[in-house]
């Protein structure tokens, strides 16, 4: 039987052991942190080379769109999808599925056209108009309106935005609106920044409020199967 010296000298073996592993596990995820960190802000400052999409030519694009077939949506979608997927067709998911989308407390149904680490574009919008909170984000927002009208509100301002069709409202890395589409509404919405931290707003609403684990899990599947499709050809 141990005595209590030989217990006490093994109680204090115990104890510095634990001390050790904890101390070598914080080390670990310090020295993951630091590795973590300097990845992202070397990405960070080249951000622009991993971007297939043009500021200026989905602009023109979807103005174009608005003028060839007005308050046509289905005409307009499939004008934009055409000549993306002849220009970019590794990088443009042509078959059309639409999922429920509730994010800040708006709904709307959304075609993912394109997902990856660091861009996605998509269709968006409602026959029967919506209102929400668009998100603080981690990636700059381009909403080109394609039919309806799109507002926007912002603290300490009297009068709202404005956004017809043909026009694009750009939600600014990190800033944050009210908006509201009053009727119906459909836009071709394009982010370029960091796309997976979004993905926590676009699922929020899903997993505390709708419960709609169906719609969860094919926005799911579409959007893991496009960026691990883009991830295949080294699109980041």
């Amino acid at each position: 039987m141990p005595s209590k010296s030989q217990k006490k000298n093994n109680s204090g073996s115990n104890a510095a052991a634990a001390n050790g592993g904890i101390s070598r596990l914080l080390a670990i995820l310090g020295m993951l942190t630091a590795l973590l960190c300097s990845v992202v802000y070397v990405a960070e400052q080249n951000l622009d080379k991993f971007y297939v999409f043009e500021l200026d030519h989905l602009q023109d694009l979807a103005k174009r769109s608005v003028e060839h077939h007005g308050n046509n949506t289905r005409g307009a979608v499939k004008y934009i999808v055409d000549e993306l997927s002849e220009r970019l067709p590794a990088h443009v998911n042509v078959e059309e599925e639409w999922v429920f989308n509730n994010a800040g407390g708006a709904m709307g149904a959304m075609y993912i056209i394109h997902a990856s680490i660091t861009e996605y574009l998509i269709i968006f919008g409602t026959a029967v108009g919506t209102e929400g909170h668009t998100g603080r984000h981690t990636a700059d927002d381009y909403f080109h309106i394609l039919t309806g009208t799109q507002m926007a509100y912002v603290p300490g301002e009297y009068e709202p935005e404005v956004y017809p069709p043909g026009t694009v409202h750009h939600l600014r890395r990190g800033e944050v609106k009210q908006y509201k589409m009053p009727e119906s509404c459909f836009a071709m919405e394009y982010a370029r920044g960091w796309i997976p931290p979004m993905l926590f707003f676009g699922f929020a609403d899903g997993l505390s409020s709708t419960l709609d684990f169906p719609t969860l899990w094919k926005t799911t599947y579409i959007t893991g199967k496009l960026m691990i499709g883009q991830l295949l050809h080294a699109k980041f």
